[in-house]
Order: structure tokens, then sequence, then C-alpha cells
């Protein structure tokens, strides 16, 4: 008779070396980001298989829908506006990327969601658990972030989980499980990013497409959520039902 742990852990295993089918179509994406500082060993990569968490009751809203009270710009001169119950955010040439950051910045274990609508293409993302380093007058950000990169790159890695100003992806979506992930963005439509945090664990869906599954070593088991305008020369992205259920 084969003994239960003999199976147990050879499905682990098999479970494990699934992950790591790295997709030939990210091949110039590999060759870029595989040497970095956090770049992940596939082999070791988690799937996220689990469902979107239901976003019904719970849930309170981050925004007043009609000013920026509790949040303010940090690290460049990107834009902020709230109109109509939403947020914009414009990117201004020559400036530093700009984070809308929350002014609480004790968050721990919760999910988090927001629709995002480019009005113009260009690079964003959500902070969260995010820190800040401050010399002299100047603060940068930086922390997990969930990436949602728009339309302009042919990767499709929003909803991973980008390393910011801290040694590059901790969770790229350069897997062959992460195909449906990869083509889950709808061009000039609603996008729906959801986040999972609980204790070192992180789960994303990108409109309710299950993305990344990376686990933090406890670096960042708290911070603050911020809003991404990138450093470019163009792009404006809107914000709504941006919310939060701590758990």
């Amino acid at each position: 008779m084969i003994c239960r742990c003999f199976l147990a852990a050879t499905a682990l295993l098999a479970s494990v070396a699934g992950a790591g089918e790295l997709d030939p179509s990210q091949q110039k994406w590999i060759d870029k980001y595989e040497k970095q500082q956090n770049a992940p060993n596939p082999a070791e990569m988690l799937i996220n298989t689990e469902s979107e968490p239901a976003l019904g009751e719970g849930f309170e809203p981050l925004f007043n829908g009609k000013n920026l009270d509790g949040w303010r710009p940090i690290g460049g001169e990107c834009k902020f506006e709230a109109v109509d119950g939403e947020v914009i955010g414009t990117c201004v040439p020559g400036s530093p990327s700009t984070y809308l950051s929350s002014e609480r910045d004790d968050y721990k274990d919760f999910i988090f969601t927001c629709e995002m609508k480019w009005e113009e293409d260009g690079n964003s993302g959500v902070m969260f658990r995010a820190k800040l380093r401050k010399k002299g007058d100047k603060e940068t950000v930086y922390g997990p972030q969930a990436e949602m990169e728009g339309f302009s790159q042919d990767r499709g890695w929003s909803g991973g989980i980008y390393g910011q100003s801290c040694g590059g992806y901790f969770y790229p979506l350069w897997l062959k499980q992460h195909a449906e992930a990869r083509q889950a963005l709808k061009e000039g439509e609603w996008n729906r990013l959801t986040i999972k945090v609980q204790g070192n664990d992180v789960k994303t869906w990108i409109n309710g497409v299950p993305a990344a599954h990376w686990q933090d070593d406890g670096t960042y088991a708290e911070g603050y959520f911020g809003l991404q305008i990138h450093s470019g020369k163009s792009g404006k992205v809107r914000w709504k039902g941006v919310r939060v259920k701590e758990l």
C-alpha cells in the first residue's frame, strides 16, 4: 500500500513543478527581468487559483467622492483631482512618477478593489502596504505595487506585483499559467483590480481573472495605499469604486 504522506508529497511536487513553465511568448521580458534583484525562481512561483473575493458587504470607500481629503501626492508633480465621484490622474511631462497616497499608513490585512480606465494610455498601478523613505526634502515611495500598465506594451503584466524602488518585479506574469490574466485587461473600458492580503500572502485579480500569488517575507507587513501616475510624456487614468475591507 502506498502511504498517504507519499501521495501528498508527490502531488505537492507536481504542483510546484507545474508552476515553473515559462511562456516562450514572454522571452524578451524574461531576458530583461530574470537577473533583477527580486526576480523569482519560476519553479517556486505560486499560482493563484482562488476565485475573486466577494465584493459586496463590509467594504468602506477610500474616497469621499468630492475631494482628496485624506490623501496627498508624493514623489512628483503629476496632477490628481476629484471629479464627479472619480479620481483622475494626469501625467505632467518632466515630472517623476507620482503617487496619490493615503494619509493612513497602517493597513495590514485587507481586500482592496477599484476600477480603472485609461483616458490616455500610460503606466499606472496601485501601491499597497507602501513605505516612505525621506532624505532631506525628498520623499521616495517604495514597496509592493499591483502593476496596471495599460496597453502600450505587449507583455500583459497588469495584476503582477512590482517592487517599486526596491529591486524590480516580485511577481511577473511570465508563466504559461498566466496566459488568461495577460489577456484580461480591456482597452477602452473600466477594468477592475482586486488585491487580497492576509499575513504574508498576496493575491490579485484582473476583471475577476486570477493573476498574481506572491508571498512577502514580512518586510511589508503594513503601510499605505497609493495610486500611481508614471513619469512620461503623457497619460491620464481614472479611478472609481476605490474601496477596502479590512480582515
